[in-house]
């Protein structure tokens, strides 16, 4: 595989984690994977947002931030190749959505002060998806704090990964709508095998 560090990245419920494992599998790399389920702050978080939204932000800066540190920044040669189903970015992009002024200004110094000191992805996999594919995929996997979600919510993550996107034009990433063309699919992961292998110059890539 040409890139040694690929993240999987998406709305709520695009699938991030499905196509990390199976890639992880493929290459036979080290996965990197959001442990969201220790996480406590996140059930509170959906029934009283205002209340938990710094909290949950600041545990989830403070849980990427060691993961990356120990697992790709100071990687061995045992496990030179890591995908991911996110990446550190990601916690500015939802505490722009989840936090209001003072929090967000401050929670912005400190995601800038840390993120110096770490790796950016060699490939960014973005999955982009309607609200209610995501609405529906939510249902189906059954979590019980994220029944709720509001198609409003994702709407507006949704945006913010776009607007992320366009002022990242220099970085390697590859969008794939996964309501035109499944990764998974047998017709459509040889295809994504093959561009993995050869490698994706600089640049947003449409698959």
């Amino acid at each position: 595989m040409n890139h040694q560090y690929i993240s999987i990245e998406g709305n709520i419920g695009a699938g991030k984690t499905t196509l990390a494992e199976r890639l992880a599998r493929e290459f036979n790399t080290m996965l990197l994977t959001e442990r969201f389920e220790d996480n406590s702050f996140l059930p509170k978080f959906y029934k009283d947002p205002e209340s938990y939204a710094f909290a949950l932000e600041l545990s989830f800066l403070a849980d990427r931030y060691q993961q990356i540190r120990e697992h790709v920044a100071n990687r061995n040669l045992f496990h030179s190749c890591v995908v991911s189903d996110y990446f550190f970015d990601k916690s500015g992009i939802f505490a722009g959505v989840n936090l209001k002024d003072p929090e967000r200004r401050l929670y912005r110094q400190l995601f800038d002060i840390i993120r110096q000191n770490l790796p950016e992805p060699d490939l960014i996999v973005y999955l982009h998806a309607s609200p209610e594919i995501l609405l529906n995929r939510i249902r189906e996997r059954g979590r019980g704090y994220e029944k709720h979600i509001p198609a409003g919510y994702l709407i507006s993550l949704q945006e913010m990964y776009v607007e992320y996107f366009r002022q990242k034009d220099r970085q390697r990433v590859l969008w794939i709508d996964i309501e035109k063309k499944d990764p998974l699919h047998p017709d459509h992961y040889g295809n994504l095998i093959n561009l993995l292998e050869k490698g994706l110059p600089p640049g947003i890539h449409y698959f």
